[in-house]
Formats: structure tokens, C-alpha cells, sequence
């Protein structure tokens, strides 16, 4: 081969994004993990009851310190970032299945299914005994989030293209809409305390993050983000279609029951212990596929930090904008990926 011939693909190697030319994916991924490590350490020490980075060190000023660390700061943060990534990888996975980069959990009514199923847990099973309770309203949101994925997907299989993308966008919408309104009955039939817990719970928070929460998220998400990394190759070559995917050796039926089963444990773990956090498996994983090319086997890892990132800067604002009050963590979220949703759909728009 000539020189001439071979500067093009040294061109190509070497493009933003592109098989790791600039971005190599250990740097990427190693970027990603200290920032989520400076996050944790800075959202330790921050919050009403401050703490001195010596409490790192082991040297514990007072036993309130203490009690603080352990039993509302360690947990809250483990569930923040479990939460966060589960979120957003669940959102690369959907979005590389769906081949849409719209695809999002809350978009697509997984997580309104989810919610739904969880509230009438709450409402009509509050009486559940012991601990089943807490495992119950995880296994209702894992049930309500499987439904609605399958129902979706069902329906995105009968269009292609264009038409696909608006089919899925309104079932989402119909899914929101009918959950919502289920909900709303939920909310009116419910007890006060039932009505509270539902109010705090839908707009998303952290606030209740307790070892026995966070524990049922170190059991169950952990094994989810594993599966879905598992499926990287797989969706990468489901991007090409599903015939020349089957043609180069993929079994997509197969991908798919994998997929979806990891997708809706981890969003209904999400949404039965953080509530309802929206926009961020939509805005994690879009703005680093732009970044980082489509290529799942970094785009995934680097979505799933990416998440727990943005989740626990966002956790450690609702904690101390509003001191000693706090601000619904899936607020500020919303605030931020509704924007970024519009403009994504008025600069479709324009392009098209």
C-alpha cells in the first residue's frame, strides 16, 4: 500500500472519538474514576454537619462525627453512585438496543412504570411485615419497569426509521401520562403518611438512604451494570442492523433478553430506593457518545461513571443550597436535562 493510501486511515485513527485515536479509553476511564473520587471525598466533608478531612485519617474529633460518617454520609454516598450509574448505563444500553440516541429510561416510561408499581406496593401493601416490605417494593418496581420495557420494545419493532423514534417517544408519553394518572389515585386513596412518603419519593431524593436501602442496591444493581457491560460487543454490532449482525455471528433475540431483564432490575432498584430521577440516563450517555464515539465497550464503563458523577455532584448541591433543608435531588436534575432535551430536539429539527 502507498503512503498516499495509508494518510487517510492514519486520518481517521486519529479523529475525536474514533477507536480511541484521541481519547485512548484507560485515560478516559481513569479521568472518570479520580473525578468521581474527588467528588465523594468533597461530598463527605460537605452538608449541614460538616466534617474535617482528618475524619479520612481515622481521627474521629467527636462520636457525633462519627454517627454522621457512618450511618448518613457512607451509605447516602454508595446509594448516590450506585443509583447514578445504573441510570446511565441502563441509558447507553437502551439507546444501543433501541438504536436511538433518545432512548432514556424515563423517556420511555421505564422508570413511570417502575414508580407505579412501587406506589401501589406502598398504598395497598404498606402492612407488609418485617423486612419483606422493603425487598417487596423492590421486586414491584423491577416487575413494573420489565413490563413497560417489553411493551415498548414490542411496539419500536413495528417501525423503522423515523416512524420508530415517534412511535417510541408516544408510547412513552402514554406510558407517563397513564402512570401518572394511576399514581394520582394512588395519592388520593393513600393515608397521610402514605401521601408524604409518595410526594417525597416521586420528585426523587436521597434523603432516606439508610444501610438497609443501600444494601439491597449493593446486591442487586452491581450484577446489572455487570450484564450490560457483558453486552458491549453485542451492541456494538447490533448498530449495524440486525441482519448483518446476525450475519457476523449475533444472536440478537438472545442480546435482547439479556438486555432488558438487566435494564429493568437496575431501574427498578433505582426508582424503588432513590424515586424518580429524571433526564440523567438521557444527558449522561448522549453527551458522551458525542464525545467519545458510539462504541459501547467505552461508552458504557464511561456512562456508568459518568452517572454516579453527575449524581453525586447533584446529591451534594441538594444538601447544601437549601441548608438544613434539602432540595429534591431529581429537581435539580430535571433542571438540568430539560434544557438539554429541548435543544437536542430543536437541533434535529433544524438539521432535518
Amino acid at each position: 500500500m502507498s503512503r498516499a493510501a495509508a494518510l487517510p486511515r492514519r486520518r481517521i485513527a486519529a479523529a475525536p472519538g474514533r477507536h480511541g485515536g484521541v481519547f485512548p479509553p484507560a485515560r478516559v476511564l481513569l479521568v472518570l474514576s479520580l473525578a468521581v473520587l474527588g467528588a465523594l471525598l468533597v461530598a463527605a466533608m460537605s452538608g449541614s454537619a460538616g466534617l474535617s478531612p482528618r475524619v479520612l485519617l481515622g481521627e474521629w474529633p467527636t462520636p457525633l462525627a462519627w454517627q454522621v460518617w457512618w450511618q448518613l454520609r457512607l451509605p447516602r454516598l454508595l446509594l448516590a453512585a450506585l443509583v447514578g450509574a445504573m441510570l446511565a448505563g441502563s441509558g447507553a444500553a437502551m439507546q444501543g438496543l433501541f438504536r436511538n440516541p433518545l432512548a432514556d429510561p424515563t423517556l420511555l416510561g421505564l422508570a413511570s412504570g417502575a414508580g407505579l408499581a412501587v406506589a401501589l406496593w406502598i398504598v395497598l401493601f404498606d402492612g407488609a411485615a418485617g423486612s419483606f416490605g422493603l425487598y417487596g417494593q423492590f421486586l414491584a418496581g423491577f416487575l413494573g419497569a420489565l413490563g413497560v420495557c417489553v411493551l415498548v420494545f414490542a411496539l419500536g419493532q413495528r417501525q423503522q426509521g423515523q416512524e420508530a423514534l415517534f412511535t417510541l417517544l408516544l408510547a412513552g408519553l402514554a406510558i407517563n401520562t397513564l402512570a401518572g394518572a394511576m399514581g394520582g389515585v394512588m395519592a388520593f386513596i393513600a393515608s397521610d403518611e402514605q401521601l408524604r412518603q409518595l410526594s417525597l419519593w416521586g420528585m426523587g431524593s436521597l434523603s432516606h438512604a439508610l444501610w438497609s436501602a443501600t444494601l439491597g442496591a449493593l446486591l442487586g444493581i452491581p450484577p446489572a451494570l455487570w450484564w450490560l457491560l457483558r453486552c458491549a460487543r453485542g451492541l456494538d454490532l447490533l448498530q449495524l442492523g440486525e441482519l448483518t449482525a446476525h450475519a457476523a455471528g449475533l444472536d440478537a433475540p438472545r442480546l435482547k433478553r439479556r438486555v432488558i431483564p438487566a435494564t429493568a432490575l437496575g431501574v427498578g432498584l433505582c426508582v424503588a430506593l432513590a424515586g424518580i430521577i429524571g433526564f440523567l440516563g438521557l444527558l449522561v450517555p448522549h453527551c458522551l457518545r458525542l464525545w467519545l464515539g458510539p462504541g459501547h465497550r467505552l461508552l458504557l464503563p464511561a456512562s456508568m461513571l459518568g452517572g454516579a458523577l453527575l449524581l453525586i455532584v447533584a446529591d451534594t448541591l441538594a444538601r447544601t443550597l437549601a441548608s438544613p433543608a434539602e432540595i429534591p435531588v431529581g429537581l435539580l436534575t430535571s433542571l438540568l436535562g430539560g434544557p438539554y432535551f429541548l435543544w437536542l430536539l430543536l437541533k434535529r429539527r433544524v438539521s432535518c
